[in-house]
This record gives C-alpha cells, sequence and structure tokens, in this order.
C-alpha cells in the first residue's frame, strides 16, 4: 500500500519529529517519511520534538557530535521514549538509543540497554549493501528479502539478546542489524537510502507507530 493511500484512507497524517543535531544532510530521510505519510517536522528544539507523535533520530555522524545536541538534564526525553512514544534511531540514531559507545565519551539516552562497538573488519568503514536476516517484527511486515544500504564503522550489542530482531554481517562480524525494545526501534541501515525495501520499512514502521499512538490514546480515554 502506498504512502499517499494510507494518508487518504487515514485522514490524517502522523506527526513526526526528525531530529536535526547540526550533521549529515536530513533531505532525503524527510522525503521518505513524508511519501509514507507523514507530517515531518524538521527541528532541533527537543520540546518541539517531544511534542509530536512519533521521534525519527537520524543517522550521519560522530557519536561524540551527537551527544552535544542532547541536554545536560535527559529526563523529559527518556520519560518521554519510555512512556511509549515510538522512535525509529537510523545507524547513529540506533547507536544513541544505547548506553554507551566505543567512539568517545559520554553517555547516550540509555532506553536500550547494551553498549555500540567498532565493527570487526579489516575496512572500517563498511560502505555498500548487506543482506539482512529478519526476525519477527511488524516493520519487517511484507518483506521477502531485504538488502540495505550501510554507512558505518560501529555497530550495537544490545544487553538482552530478544531486544535484536535483525541480523547482518560484515566479514566475519555478525551483529545487530535492527533492535525494537517497546515503541523503540533502531535500524543500523539506511532505509531512506535502500530503495523500495528501504522505503517499505519505513513505512511499515509508521504503520506500526499508527496503531500504537491510537491505542495510546484510547487507554488515555
Amino acid at each position: 500500500m502506498s504512502g499517499q493511500r494510507e494518508v487518504a484512507e487515514r485522514g490524517r497524517r502522523l506527526a513526526v519529529a526528525l531530529f536535526d543535531y547540526g550533521v549529515g544532510n536530513l533531505h532525503s530521510l524527510g522525503k521518505a517519511l513524508e511519501h509514507a505519510g507523514a507530517d515531518v517536522l524538521v527541528t532541533d528544539d527537543w520540546s518541539a520534538a517531544l511534542a509530536r507523535e512519533v521521534l525519527v533520530l537520524p543517522g550521519v555522524g560522530a557519536f561524540a557530535a551527537a551527544l552535544e545536541a542532547l541536554p545536560d538534564d535527559r529526563t523529559a526525553i527518556v520519560e518521554r521514549i519510555r512512556s511509549g512514544m515510538p522512535v525509529l534511531g537510523i545507524c547513529l540514531g540506533m547507536q544513541l538509543l544505547f548506553d554507551t559507545s566505543e567512539e568517545g565519551e559520554g553517555r547516550g539516552l540509555g532506553v536500550v540497554p547494551g553498549r555500540v562497538r567498532r565493527v570487526r573488519a579489516g575496512v572500517v568503514p563498511q560502505m555498500g549493501w548487506n543482506e539482512i536476516e529478519m526476525g519477527e517484527d511488524p516493520i519487517f511486515e511484507g518483506l521477502s528479502e531485504l538488502v540495505a544500504y550501510y554507512a558505518n564503522s560501529y555497530v550495537c550489542e544490545p544487553r538482552d539478546a530478544e531486544d535484536a530482531i535483525g541480523w547482518t554481517e560484515c566479514e566475519d562480524d555478525r551483529f545487530a542489524a535492527a533492535v525494537r525494545r517497546g515503541s523503540i526501534v533502531g535500524v543500523q541501515c539506511h532505509p531512506e537510502k535502500s530503495s523500495t525495501a528501504g522505503r517499505q520499512l519505513i513505512a511499515n514502521f509508521l504503520r506500526d507507530a499508527e496503531r500504537r499512538v491510537r491505542a495510546g490514546a484510547e487507554a488515555a480515554r
């Protein structure tokens, strides 16, 4: 189902915050979200971002530099996410969801327990296309296979193995390609650069996010 058709059937667009922490080009990701039916706000204001229904953390840059965009007091961010706000972390954005990273000092958001480590490969960063072994999860709905674009030097190690919902390999290194913890999803690839399958992954995330937003609104009545 196309993003435009889903929008017509819903009669509204899901309010998505695409957070801008000052690194990378957000254009392609913003367009992919809009194509999938989202009303996208690009912002570097955490108050504005947390007031939306869904948060997307993009995937370009270094861990330490991205940490500078996080406030000293992250209580509001963590509480909003843990309250059930759907979140999609892409590459670096996925890594920010974890506790710590070998890439730099400082702590991530810690909403997915675990650490970020360097890829165990002879050539780093890895850049190119990897096949993803998909587990059972709504973000993989309708995908018989998924080959996605990667550009990363670091990967995530969830503390709880069940948080990993997809896996991939670089040389002899097997690592989590995707994680989920409740309404929090992280993908190490760049779905916005991964052709039709990547766009389907984004649409699937938004469809699942909308279900969760609707369920939360109904529970609050």
